[in-house]
Parts: C-alpha cells; sequence; structure tokens
C-alpha cells in the first residue's frame, strides 16, 4: 500500500490547485501597482529604489503627455484589437464546438445502439460496466468542459498580458530590473492561472463524474478523455488563427515600412503597427496559453487511461490512480519557490542580467521538480503495481515510475538548451546566419534552412532516448508520465513563454508613445531575451507533443483492440504514408494563409502611404483600424480549412478505412510533424535573431554588418519575414496537429472498433 492514503490524497491536489490560483492571483495585485494615470504615477515620485532618477527627468523630458500615451495605445491594442478579435474567434469556435459535441454523442452512443443496458467490461472479465450512451454523454460533457477551460485560460492569458504591456514600458523608465520583474511577474499570472485551473477542473470532474461511475473506473476514464481533446480543438483554432493575425500583420508590417520605406520598427506612422502588436497578444499569449494546455490535459487523461486498466484501476487505489495529478500538483508548488528566485530572491541590474535569470528559472524548476517527484513516487505508489501493456500485465516498482517522469523532465531541459543554441544570437549559429546576410537573401535563407534542418537531430534523440527508457519500465503508462513530467513545470514555461510577447509589446509602445531611446535598448534587451525563451517554450511543447501522442496512440491502439500493429501489412503501410504527409498539407495551407493575407495588409498599408497626406512626415494620422480588420477577417476565414483537415481525418479514416489503417496515420503523422514542427521554429527564431543581432551592433563582428538600413539588414529583414509563419503560425500548430488526431482517435476508438472500417467490410 502506498503511505499516502486516498482522503490526504483527495485534499493535497486542490489544496495545491487553490495556492496557484491565489498566486497568480498575488502577483496580478503586485502588477497593478503600477499606476497608467499621471497623478498617480506622479504622486508615486520620481526617484527610484536604484537612486537614480527616471530618465525622463535626466533629459528633461519628464512629460505627463507619455503616460497618457502609453495608456491610450494600450487600450487599442486590449480593446479595439485583442479583446474584439477573440470574441469573434470564439463566436466561430463555439458553432464548431457544438456541432462536434453532438458528433461525439451520436458517435458513441451508436456503439451499443442507444442501449441502455449494462455491458461486459473490454478489460474486466466477468463484470458488468456503464451503458455505452452515458459514457457517450459523459464525454461530450467533459469535451465541453475542457474546450470551454481551454478558451477561458488564452482569454485570461491575454487581458494580463495586454493589461501589463504598458506598465513594463513605464517600468523601463525606472531601469531594466523594475521592467523585468513587471513583464515576468505578468507571465507568472498567466502560467499560474492555467496549470491550476486545468488541475482543479480536471479534478472535480473526476469526482462528479465518479457519482455516476462509482467502481466502474474503466468507463470512468474514458469518459475522461474527451477533456483532452477539448483543450486541444480549442487550441488547435487558437494558434492557427491567431498564428494568421499575428504573421499578417507583422509580414505587412515589415515589408512596407522597414524595407519600402526605411523607417523604424513599431514606428507610429506605420498603418499595421496596432494591429501587429495586437498579433503578439492573440498568437503568442492566447494560442500558446490554449496550446499547453491541451498537452497538459492530454498527457493526464493517457496516463489515467492505461492506469484504470491497470493495478490502480482494477484495485481501486485511488491515491495510485491520481498519480499523474499528484506530479501536476508538486510542480505548481515547484513553480512557485522557482518563479520566486526571478522576482524576489536576485535583483536584476544590467541587460546582459536578463537572460541568464531566465534560463536560470528552468534549471531551478528542473532540478527542484526532480526531488518532488522523487517524494510523490515515495509517498504515493505502492513499492509494486502492475500497468497494462497491451493485453497482459507488466509488474513495476515506484522507482521505475520516478525515473520515468524524470527523463521526461530532463528530455524537455535539454531539447529546451538545444534550441536555445540554435536560436540565441549569442552562439555560433545565428551569427553564421547572420554573416551570410554579406552576400543577400538568398544566401540567409540557404543558411537558415540548413540551421533548422540540423537543430532536428539532438532533440530526436532525447525523446527517442525517453521513449526508449520509459516504454521499458512501465509500457505505454511510462511514456504518458514522461510527457507529463515534461509539462510538470508548465506554470515557470509559461511565464518564460508570455514574458516575450509583454516585452515585445512594451517596445512597441515606448516607441509609438515617442520614448527616449533609452528605453527602447532597454525594452529591445528585454524582448531581445523574450525572443529565444519563447523559442525554447516551442521546444517543450513540440517535445512534449511527440510523447503526448504517442503515449495516446499506445491508449487508442488498446482501446481499439489492435494486437500489433504490422508495418508491412497494406492497411497499415497506406495510412503510414498518408499520415506523413499530413503535416505538409497542414503547413501548406496555413502557410498560404499567412502569405495571402499580408498580400492584403501591404496592398493596405502602401496604399496608406501613398494616399494619406503627411502621413510619412508625422503630420497625418493612419487608419489602424482597416489593418485590425484585414487581420481579423483573414485569420477567421482561413483557420476553418487547416481545422478541418485535423478534425476530419480520423472520423474519415476510421470509420471508412478502420483501425489498422487509423494507427498508420497516426504513427505517419506522429513521425513526420515533429520533425517539421521543430526546424520550422528554429529557423524562423533564427533568422528573426540574426535580424535583431545586426540590429543591436553589440559586437564588433555585429557592428560590420549594420547598422539599420544597410544592404546586411535588408537582407536579414527578408529572412526574418520568411521565418514569420514558420515560427508562429505552422511549426507551433503542427504539434497540435499530432495530438489532436491521437486524442480523438481515442475519443472515437469505440464506435472505430465496432463499425469501422466500412470500406475494407464491403470489398
Amino acid at each position: 500500500m502506498a503511505i499516502l492514503s486516498a482522503l490526504a490524497t483527495e485534499v493535497l491536489i486542490p489544496v495545491a490547485g487553490v495556492i496557484g490560483i491565489a498566486f497568480a492571483v498575488v502577483q496580478w495585485v503586485l502588477v497593478s501597482r503600477v499606476k497608467l494615470s499621471p497623478a498617480a504615477a506622479a504622486a508615486g515620485g520620481s526617484k527610484n529604489d536604484y537612486g537614480d532618477y527616471l530618465i525622463e527627468e535626466e533629459e528633461g523630458l519628464n512629460d505627463h503627455n507619455v503616460v497618457v500615451k502609453c495608456a491610450e495605445i494600450q487600450n487599442a491594442i486590449s480593446e479595439a484589437g485583442a479583446t474584439s478579435f477573440l470574441f469573434t474567434e470564439y463566436q466561430y469556435v463555439g458553432i464548431f464546438m457544438s456541432i462536434f459535441a453532438v458528433v461525439i454523442f451520436l458517435f458513441l452512443g451508436s456503439v451499443e445502439g442507444f442501449s441502455t443496458k449494462s455491458q461486459p467490461c473490454t478489460y474486466s472479465v466477468g463484470k458488468y460496466c456503464k451503458p455505452a450512451l452515458f459514457t457517450a454523454l459523459f464525454s461530450t460533457a467533459s469535451f465541453l468542459l475542457g474546450a470551454i477551460t481551454s478558451l477561458v485560460s488564452g482569454f485570461l492569458g491575454m487581458k494580463i498580458a495586454t493589461y501589463a504591456n504598458a506598465r513594463t514600458t513605464l517600468e523601463a523608465r525606472k531601469g531594466v530590473g523594475k521592467a523585468f520583474i513587471t513583464a515576468f511577474r505578468s507571465g507568472a499570472v498567466m502560467g499560474f492561472l492555467l496549470a491550476s485551473s486545468g488541475l482543479v477542473v480536471l479534478y472535480i470532474t473526476i469526482n462528479v463524474f465518479k457519482l455516476y461511475y462509482g467502481d466502474d473506473w474503466e468507463g470512468l476514464f474514458e469518459s475522461i478523455t474527451g477533456y483532452g481533446l477539448g483543450g486541444s480543438s480549442m487550441a488547435l483554432f487558437g494558434r492557427v488563427g491567431g498564428g494568421i493575425y499575428t504573421k499578417a500583420a507583422d509580414v505587412g508590417a515589415d515589408l512596407v515600412g522597414k524595407v519600402e520605406r526605411n523607417i523604424p520598427e513599431d514606428d507610429p506612422r506605420n498603418p499595421a503597427v496596432i494591429a501587429d502588436n495586437v498579433g503578439d497578444n492573440v498568437g503568442d499569449i492566447a494560442g500558446m496559453g490554449s496550446d499547453l494546455f491541451g498537452s497538459y490535459a492530454e498527457s493526464s487523461c493517457a496516463a489515467l487511461v492505461v492506469a484504470s486498466i491497470s493495478s490502480f484501476g482494477i484495485n481501486h487505489d485511488f491515491t495510485g490512480m491520481c498519480y499523474p495529478l499528484l506530479v501536476s500538483s508538486v510542480g505548481i508548488i515547484v513553480c512557485l519557490i522557482t518563479t520566486l528566485f526571478a522576482t524576489d530572491f536576485f535583483e536584476i541590474k544590467a541587460v546582459k542580467e536578463i537572460e541568464p535569470a531566465l534560463k536560470k528559472q528552468l534549471i531551478i524548476s528542473t532540478a527542484l521538480m526532480t526531488v518532488g517527484i522523487a517524494i510523490i513516487s515515495w509517498l504515493a505508489l505502492p513499492a509494486k503495481f502492475t500497468i497494462f501493456n497491451f493485453g497482459t500485465q507488466k509488474e513495476v516498482s515506484n522507482w521505475g515510475l520516478f525515473f520515468c517522469v524524470a527523463i521526461g523532465l530532463w528530455a524537455g531541459l535539454i531539447i529546451g538548451f538545444v534550441t536555445e543554441y540554435y536560436t540565441s544570437n549569442a552562439y555560433s549559429p545565428v551569427q553564421d546566419v547572420a554573416d551570410s546576410c554579406r552576400t543577400g537573401a538568398a544566401t540567409n535563407v540557404i543558411f537558415g534552412l540548413a540551421l533548422g534542418y540540423k537543430s532536428v537531430i539532438i532533440p530526436i534523440f532525447a525523446i527517442a532516448v525517453s521513449i526508449y527508457v520509459s516504454f521499458s519500465i512501465a509500457a505505454m503508462y511510462g511514456i504518458a508520465v514522461a510527457a507529463l513530467g515534461m509539462l510538470s513545470t508548465i506554470a515557470t514555461g509559461l511565464a518564460i513563454d508570455a514574458y516575450g510577447p509583454i516585452s515585445d509589446n512594451a517596445g512597441g509602445i515606448a516607441e509609438m508613445a515617442g520614448m527616449s531611446h533609452r528605453i527602447r535598448e532597454r525594452t529591445d534587451a528585454l524582448d531581445a531575451a523574450g525572443n529565444t525563451t519563447a523559442a525554447i517554450g516551442k521546444g517543450f511543447a513540440i517535445g512534449s507533443a511527440a510523447l503526448v501522442s504517442l503515449a495516446l496512440f499506445g491508449a487508442f491502439v488498446s482501446r481499439a483492440g489492435v494486437k500489433v500493429v504490422d508495418v508491412l501489412s497494406p492497411k497499415v503501410f497506406i495510412g503510414l504514408i498518408v499520415g506523413a504527409m499530413l503535416p505538409y498539407w497542414f503547413s501548406a495551407m496555413t502557410m498560404k494563409s499567412v502569405g495571402s493575407a499580408a498580400l492584403k495588409m501591404v496592398e493596405e498599408v502602401r496604399r496608406q502611404f501613398n494616399t494619406i497626406p503627411g502621413l510619412m512626415e508625422g503630420t497625418g494620422k493612419p487608419d489602424y483600424a482597416t489593418c485590425v480588420k484585414i487581420s481579423t477577417d483573414a485569420s477567421i476565414k482561413e483557420m476553418i480549412p487547416p481545422g478541418a483537415l485535423v478534425m476530419l481525418t480520423p472520423l474519415i479514416v476510421g470509420t471508412f478505412f478502420g483501425v489498422e489503417t487509423l494507427s498508420g496515420v497516426l504513427a505517419g503523422a506522429l513521425v513526420s510533424g515533429v520533425q517539421i514542427a521543430i526546424s520550422a521554429s528554429n529557423t524562423g527564431g533564427a533568422w528573426d535573431n540574426a535580424k535583431k543581432y545586426i540590429e543591436a551592433g553589440a559586437s564588433e563582428h555585429a557592428r560590420t554588418l549594420g547598422p539599420k538600413g544597410s544592404d546586411c539588414h535588408k537582407a536579414a529583414v527578408i529572412g526574418d519575414t520568411i521565418g514569420d509563419p514558420l515560427k508562429d503560425t505552422s511549426g507551433p500548430s503542427l504539434n497540435i496537429l499530432i495530438k489532436l488526431m491521437a486524442v480523438e482517435s481515442l475519443v472515437f476508438a469505440p464506435f472505430f472498433a465496432t463499425h469501422g472500417g466500412l470500406l475494407f467490410k464491403y470489398l
């Protein structure tokens, strides 16, 4: 028996969730102390903790108009742009959600012909389980719950980011340390809200469903898988829609503003500048939040499904069953301690300390989490237990399971640091890409693509080793908890991730409000560190998606009754080769969507520069609203075809070709999707930072390539523009493709096993 009692487990999980939410509220209160009204800002005193005055006072520019202007710009980004876009997007997504909920109910209800009689259990021989009709009903309810939690997480994250961007700008007047703390605290609000609410909602759902299911844990945890499907399907639309929005604006603003008109980034004369800043929030914040929530929900669901048919479920060991949730609970507490290192224990006083501080967050959280996992594995698990392994039960020890979670956790850190090496301009790969701009945009593109392909090698080995070790120890359950290990420090990961777009927006606001160039230097330093950490976050998301989808694939194969997936069987092989093609089809759709939306944006920005009198001189006012509308309309229209491709593929393949072909499709999509996602994200990240390396001119080498506006710089801007849809639309959306197809197949597995393969039945 485990040391931790069932009662202690029932208290520990919700308490950890509530602590996380409370911590998020405290961070939000601290951020809100930075006032956005001139009177309040002045009342705060002009002298700050470092004993130096505000930059404006040194330069004789202490103008209250700056604060007013910042507040106006923040309002334009938040209300006119981000909120209105998300509401429009959620209306369309709401319609889809309702239709898909009906599909889930009809498909799963028809497994036993809508019968209300108890059925023989799939795995527990001789026992009777609840009717399939009720499993259909509860799966639909958990799908809707997952979807709503995902939407709310993304929306709150976006609200917090747009609340904090101008406050970060104003704090940059006092020093880079103050600005960093404001941006990081705001990121932490999102990280902890999302991790804690995901845990609490899942835990409450399990307990409510248990009232009906009682001892039928097999049916209970099968119906819980809908939660992961809901979370990921919303993430897909958030990622694709947000990605198209942000990149259409970004590409349009850069091509006309920087390359044609030679004006700085975020110049208020550029009509696309507000849309560009809005895009950072809807793509990188709302989309990323929903994406990582989906990964978290799915890895928990995959682990719970396998555990329910292992000794934990058969013996009704509630503490052992909740091991995945206990790991997440410990993660919240560990991340809370880690966050204090960045905001309270150490103070940043110079620009060069920013990136190391963010990297320390990853190292500290991973080290502390390793200890946390060891303790919870010792307390919550019996010394020996069995795990379901494709029809047999495999004996596993509690230390074996500790190694599975720990290897996932450390593989995540390795992927993060390899990503950083290939995308940070502190290292030679990005500096080589920047150097290649000497001979024009073509060589820049060639070097960038080569870097992306090369950056796949070590992450794939890290994923392969963690798969082999965790599967050898604890079969598919081992892989599911390894994925959970990688995501156990999600609160810190998201805080670092959200920090990037907040800093980016802060820089944009400083430029638009006409603040001192020294403030812009500080926000640029924050933003450059944020760019690298965003790439690390994407590496984490892709690595965890690979493990999650493999765990879901294993659960699907078990549930669908497939004993072995034989690659030489023609049914499986055709699935494999089609599955490997899907990420390319999906990427083609998303890239073309960004291209066509950007085309409209470029034409509109050119039109305004040519027709609005005095725009280049700064006397005319650009029409920001039209550009915001172009981005909104394009992203809503263009997100539907890629979304439909991902959602319909498993349904069509499973129904017409059967579970064997579908297992081939899932394996093919997983294998090719991971490679493309890593290379696309890293290529785009490297091009972006190569451009920033030239702009900053921090080293002798960088100064020989610059300054802004030189031929080298223009070549770098073109590379960055090509990389934008790769790193912010196609790359990040691919990890949702591989997870979503796997979790959808798992949810519909009972239907496919009973009624699937119509074509092969009649051929």
